[in-house]
């Protein structure tokens, strides 16, 4: 973890983001960028653009779709970090595989028993949300407090 040298000021470290103290997220931003990770491989992350301060905010975002940056990179906050413990993420093929019906096939049956079950997953995710997390940055890790904006009881 990077020890912190810095004022109190909101505006310290600009392109240091080991400045960091606190980053503000949606619940939604969250459980949206785990489920796109667990779900379909996608390099979802919850993004925080400099210039750096104590006090920030992290956007949903797909890594890898962005330019080259002149100044400093953003912070890449995994959404994995932001739970504890992950649940494991229902698949299709394991809803398929437990109503497997090979007399009787029903699709609609499968498709509700899916939903119902990633509704059960994202609840289990909104009720392991982590109040304090360390985030890697290129400067090192830095641990943070996370400051959930919306619903976090669903």
């Amino acid at each position: 973890m990077t020890e912190r040298s810095h004022a109190s000021g909101d505006n310290d470290g600009d392109g240091d983001p080991t400045v960091i103290d606190s980053v503000a997220v949606t619940v939604e931003d969250a459980i949206a960028a785990l489920e796109a990770t667990m779900g379909t491989g996608r390099d979802a992350v919850l993004r925080v653009t400099p210039p750096f301060s104590s006090r920030m905010r992290a956007r949903l975002h797909i890594a890898g779709e962005e330019g080259d940056y002149a100044g400093s990179e953003p912070v890449h906050i995994t959404p994995a970090v932001l739970v504890d413990p992950v649940p494991a993420y229902p698949t299709a093929a394991e809803t398929a595989a437990e109503l497997d019906d090979e007399v009787e096939p029903n699709t609609d049956q499968h498709r509700q028993t899916h939903t119902d079950r990633l509704d059960g997953w994202r609840e289990s995710v909104r009720d392991s949300l982590v109040d304090i997390t360390e985030i890697d940055t290129a400067a090192g890790s830095v641990a943070v407090e996370i400051r959930w904006l919306g619903d976090v009881d669903g």
